[in-house]
This record gives structure tokens, sequence and C-alpha cells, in this order.
């Protein structure tokens, strides 16, 4: 199982929200890129960045930062998966021109999906779609927007673009450490066998770790839990 420590990006500075509320944010890192370094030098082989000033302002804010990050990532021999505020070919492409190795793209899946469909074809293996679930139905616009898109009904179809990874976010656990939705991520899996489903929100333990792996999730975003030392990456590492 891989595991991908996150770096939430807001004002300059890494933190972390509870259930998505930007009104319910703790900043752990005034300095991102020093955080990317001791993920770097605990063996981090992927990380997860999230420009969250943009996925409130539906474009991308963070860019030159984002633009840093990957440089240092590459300096260590790791890739990134950026996300937040992509809601157009141009803001991806933006993205994308950063050296990010993968982007993160949800509303717009949603709301064109036929761009989407487009880019994963143009960007072969670097396009993962996010489904961002609350009870079993997608959220969208930095997760304020309800729809009533079921979560299986976006995986079948991402897995039909040919997208390289879905990102399947439990939107009531995340940042809560309270244990990850376990079952739900597993059953987009097995829906798309062919396509890495990635779990992300509520892991709180290495028990949690050892649920995912026992359930044969194969990659796992982490958060929360490794800025409030409920675990080291290297101990997450050596349980996935």
């Amino acid at each position: 199982m891989l595991a991908i420590p996150a770096i939430d990006l807001m004002g300059g500075k890494a933190v972390r929200l509870q259930e998505g509320d930007p009104r319910r944010a703790t900043i752990y890192a005034d300095d991102p890129a020093a955080a990317l370094r001791d993920f770097l030098a605990a063996g981090a082989r992927r990380v997860h960045v999230v420009d969250l000033d943009g996925a409130f302002a539906g474009r991308p804010v963070q860019t030159d930062l984002i633009r840093e990050l990957v440089a240092v990532a590459h300096a260590g021999g790791a890739e990134v998966e950026v996300g937040g505020g992509l809601r157009d070919v141009a803001a991806v492409t933006a993205v994308l021109d950063t050296g990010a190795d993968y982007v993160v793209v949800g509303t717009l899946a949603v709301r064109d999906p036929d761009a989407v469909s487009l880019l994963c074809r143009q960007y072969p293996g670097r396009i993962i779609v996010a489904i961002d679930a609350r009870d079993g139905l997608v959220a969208l616009a930095g997760w304020q927007e309800r729809t009533a898109v079921p979560a299986l009904a976006l995986a079948k179809t991402a897995a039909i673009w040919g997208a390289a990874a879905l990102l399947h976010t439990d939107i009531a656990r995340d940042g809560l450490q309270c244990g990850p939705a376990v079952d739900a991520t597993i059953s987009l899996q097995r829906a798309v066998p062919s396509v890495l489903v990635i779990a992300s929100g509520g892991v709180g333990s290495l028990a949690d770790l050892d649920a995912l792996r026992a359930a044969d999730v194969r990659a796992v975003v982490l958060g929360r839990a490794l800025y409030e030392g409920s675990f080291t990456l290297e101990e997450a590492l050596a349980r996935c």
C-alpha cells in the first residue's frame, strides 16, 4: 500500500481542515517546503498537495508555491499530485506546467465530463479524478456543494475515461482521525479493479492502516495524523 503524506496549502502555510471547513483550520507549518523535506527524509515516494485557497476561489492560487514544492520533491526523488481549484482545462494545464506529475480534478469531472475525458487522453497516466463524497454522494466546489451524483457512478465513468487513479475522500471523516471509510473505498476499488483507488480521510492510527491494507486498499493519503504525531511517516511506511 502506497502511503502518501499530504500538504494542504492555505495562505502560504501548511494546514489541515476538519471536514473541509475553512473555519476549522489548524496551521501545522509556516514553511511547507520544510514539511515536505521532512516527508522526503522519512522516505515518501509521492506527496499529495492541495491548494485550498484555489479550491475555495475556484481557480489556482498557490501556483508559485506549488512549483517550488514540485522542484523540492523531484530533487528528493518523489512524485507530486496536485489538486484544488482546477475547474477548467487551462487551470489543469497551468498546474501540469509546474512539473506536477499528476493533477487531481473533482468539480470539473462532474460539470464538464467531456473536458476531463479529453484530458485523460491528452495526458495519459496523469489525471486523477477526485471522488469527494458525503453519504455516498459526490460534493463539489471545495466540498461546499452537494450533488445527487453517486460516488460509484463517477468512479465507473472515470475508469472509462482512462483516469490514472481515483482519490476517494469521505468528507465526514476528513481531518477527524475517526477511522477511514474502508468499506466504501474497497467497494469503489472492486467496481473499477483496473484503476488505483486512493483512500483519504479519517486515518488516525496505525491500526487504521492495517485495516486498509487488510481490505486490499492500495494507496492512502495521510494528513492530520502525521502532523499531530499519532504516528510517524516512517512507521506508516513500515506498515504499508
